[in-house]
């Protein structure tokens, strides 16, 4: 049985509750993070069970990986570490493929110079890599070309069919949908699922591939201005101020709560794959921009959101998934309501200090020496 689980990046948003989620039923926890000042607010603080051993390292630098995989050789790697931000990684291309892509090769490698094959690796995939998905028009299902920055430019926000006429979106879904990423990140997020899908068949081991949509929920960086609509939207409200709505508001996303996302993530660690497994992880349900910023707004009794013929370049129209697989592969159900996630989201969010979501130009910083913190207080 695997007792011993390693998580990359998990000292962020999923990590931290995975981690917890974790030692409640036993394993032996360790995290390996960098604490980016772009996701931890420059704080470098950390909420972790203390009986977590927690290093500070950089999954690109080889020798964090072999400092790490000595004091802590584990039985499954959940491999959580990743530059995110869809219209970020346009202009920041080469982090996101050192972080993604160099980061996972140094992961194999370093396992290779261990001489060590871990029971499964499980992977924090993103719906990024499906980019436009999958439409339908009429009877006949298409993938549409990537929104040029001219076509959005003009105000054409939903993808035609083959020969001009209206198509509607289709829930992504492992089993059919074929991934066409349409950004930098999503292409990174594919090039991990192909790396690992290949070094684990060539060691017989196992691996899941978890492709999350949009999570939120307490815990998530108030601070990173490329990611969390949900608290943006919140901070606003909360400021009695009125949110600003992309394109026509009608840009849809899959909003999954944070508890169910860890609790995916736990089946896949408790219940590991017996062949590569591929699972779309989210609520099951499309929610569009425009009813999200509504019901924060409501819930503050705020300003009703403003819809701008604003949009970001690598930004995907529709986004929701078909999790009946996720269902029957790991007995997992999410149990969170949209309305239910963001109020808890909100409370938790109202106890936080005001913090400022302002954009700045974020390095990345990178660690030169692995440390094990006993003392994280």
């Amino acid at each position: 049985m695997s007792t011993s689980v390693l998580i990359t990046g998990g000292a962020g948003f999923i990590g931290s509750a995975l981690s917890r989620r974790l030692v409640e039923v036993g394993y032996e926890v360790a995290v390996m993070d960098v604490l980016l000042p772009q996701v931890h607010g420059g704080r470098r603080t950390i909420d972790l069970p203390p009986s977590v051993r927690f290093f500070t390292g950089d999954v690109t630098h080889a020798p964090d990986w072999d400092a790490v995989l000595r004091l802590f050789p584990p039985s499954q790697i959940v491999h959580l570490a990743a530059e995110t931000g869809t219209g970020q990684s346009l202009s920041h291309a080469t982090r996101h493929g050192l972080v993604n892509v160099v980061g996972t090769t140094q992961l194999l490698d370093a396992l290779t110079r261990a001489a060590l094959v871990p029971d499964q690796l499980v992977l924090a995939s993103s719906r990024a890599v499906y980019g436009e998905g999958a439409w339908q028009c009429g009877t006949q299902t298409f993938y549409p070309r990537p929104r040029s920055h001219a076509q959005l430019a003009a105000g054409i926000w939903d993808p035609s069919g083959p020969t001009g006429e209206p198509a509607v979106p289709l829930p992504h879904c492992a089993g059919r949908t074929e991934p066409r990423p349409t950004n930098i990140y999503g292409a990174t997020k594919l090039a991990q699922e192909h790396m690992l899908t290949a070094w684990t068949a060539a060691h017989d081991t196992s691996l899941s591939v978890l492709r999350l949509q949009n999570a939120y929920g307490p815990g998530q960086s108030l601070t990173n201005p490329y990611t969390g609509v949900v608290p943006f939207f919140a901070r606003l409200s909360r400021e009695q101020r009125p949110s600003e709505v992309y394109e026509d508001g009608r840009i849809v996303r899959d909003l999954v709560y944070i508890d169910d996302v860890v609790d995916a993530v736990f089946a896949s660690v408790e219940k590991p794959a017996t062949e590569l497994r591929c699972l779309d992880i989210g609520s099951g349900i499309g929610t569009t921009i425009h009813e999200l910023a509504q019901t924060i707004a409501a819930i503050f009794d705020a300003p009703e959101p403003i819809v701008v013929p604003k949009f970001r370049d690598g930004d995907i129209r529709a986004a929701s998934c078909d999790i009946e697989a996720a269902k029957n592969e790991l007995q997992w159900f999410p149990k969170w309501a949209l309305k239910d996630g963001l109020h808890a989201l909100l409370e938790w969010i109202a106890e936080q200090p005001e913090l400022s979501f302002e954009t700045s130009d974020h390095t990345h910083a990178t660690g030169r020496t692995v440390v094990e913190h006993a003392d994280r207080r």
